[in-house]
């Protein structure tokens, strides 16, 4: 699967994506912040799920309705936990993110949704 790690998401998921083989970028890779709207831009145009902690991107496709390849959200997840729970979105959720799915981790609790807009 291709992704996109937000730079709030932190460098040891990305390594740990890179371990399990995935194809990914890391935001802060691409030169300066250009904000949220460019990353979530970026990744749909390069077919990526965008990974983050940032809620702001759930306003940017729900209200918004900016196209996306995809989104795992991790709000309120310590960085020792984020891993661990990237680990179980994939194992469980893999296929609903090929389908573009938005994907909300809060605790423990894993949130899917199908309604966001995919790609034109």
């Amino acid at each position: 699967m291709r992704f996109l790690v937000d730079r709030c998401a932190g460098r040891r998921l990305a390594e740990w994506l890179r371990g399990q083989g995935h194809d990914f970028v890391e935001a802060r890779t691409l030169g300066a912040d250009s904000g949220d709207l460019a990353l979530l831009e970026f990744a749909a145009g390069d077919d990526r799920v965008l990974v983050t902690l940032d809620s702001d991107f759930g306003k940017l496709v729900y209200v918004e309705g900016i196209a996306h390849a995809g989104l795992v959200r991790l709000p309120d997840v310590r960085s020792d936990d984020r891993v661990r729970l990237m680990c179980a979105v994939l194992e469980n959720h893999s296929k609903e993110l090929q389908r573009r799915a938005v994907v909300t981790v809060r605790g423990e609790r894993i949130r899917i949704s199908l309604g966001g807009v995919g790609p034109e």
